[in-house]
């Protein structure tokens, strides 16, 4: 059985392990056959696109897009994705945190019917915050979420063309891939691999990024935010009626009493707190609403080598 498989490598300032990373994908890829290796570079400020460019000489089937600015791994990933031309595609971190060792027993799981190969970590080796973060965001996901994401699984993992098709014609601007990919849908798997540390560099995320990350994902693909304000607002008006009834009562029983201003500030301001997280929370899904409006291209390619 001939096929060809594409991996796509999203980059930036990946200079330090990138000899690394192809020494180690090389060996696995070779005995498949025909492969191509697309590596997005996502606005680099180190010499990542330079390095990527005497790769491709010595082998023609490193391939690189060089993109205009950075725009992001999730448009990176897009880019890549619609350069593929694979049977099956390969998305990889370059980090090698996603181990490539995988990439046989991917393949073997694709071979006997399944779409979507999933890789899901068994373990994160990340500090204590990052991993309940994460914990956090699957959980509110897995209950808020339209559709279901797999807990501890990133891009890494192995898609039919059929299913990478499928994606493409989802036209987002604000774009969660992991999100994209379940929604797809398609016959799945799973295998498990302990997550190891990140080989050299430094990663681009931070926890502003991922907090920005997560609500993306939340506003993308689940309109409860929205939904549950209108249920706050019908609690918080049920209670101000029965607090203004008994104050009626109370006033033709007992007579006026003096208003009380710490009483009266707190009202204020705990409805004046409610409305403005009520407008946040709009705001988030008018924000996305207008990014869609303007129809941008996700990204813009500087240059293309190898293709």
């Amino acid at each position: 059985m001939t096929f060809l498989t594409s991996i796509i490598v999203p980059m930036k300032n990946e200079s330090a392990g990138l000899k690394t990373l192809f020494d180690r994908l090389f060996p696995i890829l070779e005995p498949l056959g025909k492969y191509e290796i697309i590596c997005i570079d996502d606005g680099s400020t180190d010499n990542t696109l330079e390095l990527l460019r005497a790769e491709s000489l010595s082998n023609s089937r490193i391939k690189a897009l060089s993109l205009s600015r950075n725009f992001g791994k999730e448009a990176a990933l897009t880019a890549g994705l619609e350069a593929a031309t694979g049977d099956i595609i390969i998305p990889i971190d370059a980090d090698l945190q996603d181990p490539p060792e995988l990439i046989p027993e991917m393949i073997a799981k694709w071979k006997e019917g399944y779409k979507v190969v999933l890789a899901t970590r068994k373990s994160r080796d990340e500090s204590w915050m990052k991993r309940k973060s994460a914990e956090g965001f699957y959980n509110v996901m897995g209950r808020l979420g339209t559709v279901k994401i797999p807990k501890n699984t990133g891009d890494f993992r192995l898609m039919d063309r059929a299913v990478v098709e499928a994606i493409k014609q989802l036209p987002e601007r604000t774009r969660f891939m992991k999100g994209l990919f379940a929604w797809a849908g398609f016959p799945t798997t799973t295998i498990y691999f302990d997550r190891p540390q990140r080989f050299a560099g430094k990663t681009n995320w931070n926890y502003w990024k991922l907090w920005r990350f997560a609500l993306d994902g939340i506003f993308s693909f689940t309109t409860f935010p929205l939904k549950i304000w209108t249920y706050i607002g019908v609690i918080i008006s049920l209670l101000s009626f029965i607090y203004g009834s008994w104050m009626i009562i109370r006033t033709l029983i007992y007579g006026v009493d003096v208003p009380g201003y710490a009483s009266i500030m707190a009202v204020m301001l705990f409805l004046g707190g409610i409305q403005l997280i009520s407008l946040g929370i709009i705001g988030e899904y008018i924000g996305r609403i207008y990014r869609e409006t303007k129809q941008r291209p996700l990204y813009i390619i500087k240059e293309k080598i190898g293709f």
